[in-house]
């Protein structure tokens, strides 16, 4: 079962440059391959995102610019994050529940997933969510 103790923030590599920073993910640094990028942008400051869990995929979300929240939930706790830097990554595991908010004026969410798009991974209700976690 998944806890919000596998949740981990992760420090990507960077070259720095005075010309500007090179931040950086290659085959082998996360702790899964991923097979989908895919980005959240223009999202009204009021907004949510998320709402939903996986089944079997997992995530990293990166604040490629400005700011947002991420709330998780492993349906006994729930803990906030609030990504705004480029170089910082949270790694969701499957059976998280995650909600997305907060966001800035021109944030950017690029995520990371280990599969392609299958909707069949995804729990949508969250008492679906509760109950498949009894």
């Amino acid at each position: 079962m998944s806890k919000l103790s596998h949740i981990k923030l992760i420090e990507l590599p960077v070259i720095e440059d005075a010309r500007g920073n090179l931040a950086f993910i290659q085959e082998g640094f996360l702790s899964f391959n991923f097979k989908r990028i895919y980005y959240l942008y223009d999202v009204p400051s009021s907004a949510h995102r998320g709402g939903h869990s996986h089944i079997n995929q997992n995530e990293v979300l990166i604040a490629l610019s400005g700011s947002f929240e991420v709330i998780v939930d492993d349906g006994l706790d729930k803990k906030s994050y609030f990504l705004n830097k480029p170089n910082i990554g949270l790694h969701i595991t499957p059976g998280i529940w995650r909600e997305l908010g907060n966001f800035s004026s021109g944030a950017i969410c690029m995520v990371l997933n280990s599969d392609i798009f299958k909707e069949e991974d995804y729990i949508r209700d969250y008492v679906d969510f509760l109950q498949s976690k009894e």
